[in-house]
């Protein structure tokens, strides 16, 4: 048997994500309010007793009781809770038996007009063997990746990039990114319960990782051309480059199609991105960027689906994309029917709940959530392959491409 001892910072709080405690980073929870719970989530390898307790930073204070209550995410299991009693700075729980493996979910509640500052969650017993949690300060879910192979006869000049998607979930601080390239990338966020946007980006030349200060003006993006009530300006901390988004108020279940371009001369290249519902037939400019030192078409082509704030990574994130095409400088439309899936460094050791698949003609990712991707087909290892038969719909047509708004 082994002793797991799970961090009280990587908790997840309820019924607001951000308030409610603070989080030290020694690992510790302080600054408890009795309104708010909290909630860890693991997966338990083995079926067996768990013999659950907490760690506290002092004292249990007068009159403060816990209680925990344990339950299968896929439901399967009713929760079960348990109140604590304290011996000095342990608080013991007891015994709770688990019926089968799976992901699980431990939630704390307190009350008292004063909490405990919490140091561990601690699981012992035989059912802790080969328990999996995540032990780091990110609580956000994995980023992960849809990777386009790009036939050998358009490497050298893909010009344009269509692609639709279409969001399945919609929890905040959400990017389902759907054209991205080897300099920058194009999609849509959740940014705050009133506030959705779509986003156009592309980065400077040079390795400055922090402030567009520091770029010299030849290395700089500039912008040409930005469509009505599109904010542009610059962005670092992620690299530097020019940025554009325009709030819009896409809705859970829209199909999105994004379309960009690049436009290589010398070595400079234009990047152009619109935009339109399923919906419409109109086509809306987001904005057009110069990117120096280029001089190239797209290449590095991929899709993303990335909680960017990390307080609501307990939240599944589903998000289809399809329909994807690519036309080379000579006019040549090519279906994308291939990806493979990739994920951050969080998503190797720390969340395991990610994946990717198929359904239908369309390529999905899914992540957060702390639960099993049950999909017939799901891939969860990097760089698995997946294939979809050729693309359901059509590509935009000649006459649509002469049309697009430049202003």
């Amino acid at each position: 048997m082994a002793v797991v001892e799970v961090p009280a910072f990587t908790s997840f709080s309820s019924p607001e994500p951000n308030k409610g405690a603070d989080r030290g980073r020694d690992g510790e929870i302080t600054r408890w309010e009795e309104k708010t719970k909290l909630h860890w989530y693991g997966q338990i390898a083995a079926k067996g007793s768990l013999d659950l307790s907490l760690n506290l930073a002092g004292e249990l204070p007068a009159g403060a009781r816990l209680k925990l209550t344990v339950s299968a995410q896929d439901g399967s299991s009713k929760g079960r809770a348990v109140e604590g009693k304290a011996t000095g700075e342990l608080v013991a729980f007891g015994k709770v038996e688990v019926s089968a493996p799976g992901y699980y979910r431990f939630e704390l509640e307190g009350k008292g007009d004063r909490l405990p500052a919490l140091k561990a969650l601690v699981l012992d017993g035989p059912a802790s063997e080969g328990a999996h949690f995540s032990m780091v300060e990110r609580r956000n879910a994995a980023s992960i990746h849809l990777g386009y192979p790009v036939p050998d006869e358009a490497k050298e000049e893909v010009e344009w990039f269509y692609l639709e998607v279409t969001p399945k979930t919609d929890p905040l601080w959400s990017y389902y990114m759907a054209t991205g390239w080897h300099r920058g990338y194009f999609g849509m966020q959740v940014n705050d319960p009133g506030e959705r946007r779509i986003i156009f980006s592309v980065w400077d030349a040079g390795n400055e990782a922090v402030s567009r200060d520091k770029v010299h003006d030849e290395h700089q993006v500039k912008l040409l051309a930005k469509g009505d009530g599109v904010h542009a300006g610059g962005f670092g901390n992620e690299g530097t480059g020019g940025h554009s988004h325009l709030v819009y108020p896409w809705k859970l279940g829209d199909t999105v199609h994004f379309l960009m371009r690049a436009q290589a001369e010398g070595d400079k290249t234009t990047y152009t991105g619109w935009f339109r519902k399923s919906k419409e037939t109109q086509w809306h400019l987001v904005a057009s960027f110069q990117a120096p030192k280029d001089g190239k078409f797209l290449h590095g082509l991929y899709s993303f689906n990335e909680n960017f704030i990390g307080s609501n990574g307990d939240e599944r994130r589903v998000c289809e994309f399809g329909n994807g095409w690519i036309r080379t400088k000579s006019g040549k439309w090519i279906p994308l029917t291939e990806a493979r899936f990739t994920h951050d460094g969080h998503g190797k050791s720390e969340r395991l709940d990610r994946s990717a698949g198929t359904i239908g003609k369309r390529f999905y990712l899914a992540n957060g959530g702390f639960v099993e991707d049950t999909n017939k087909g799901a891939v969860t290892k990097a760089y698995d392959a997946m294939k979809i038969p050729a693309a359901e719909g059509k590509a935009p047509t000649e006459a649509e491409l002469e049309k697009l708004p430049m202003k």
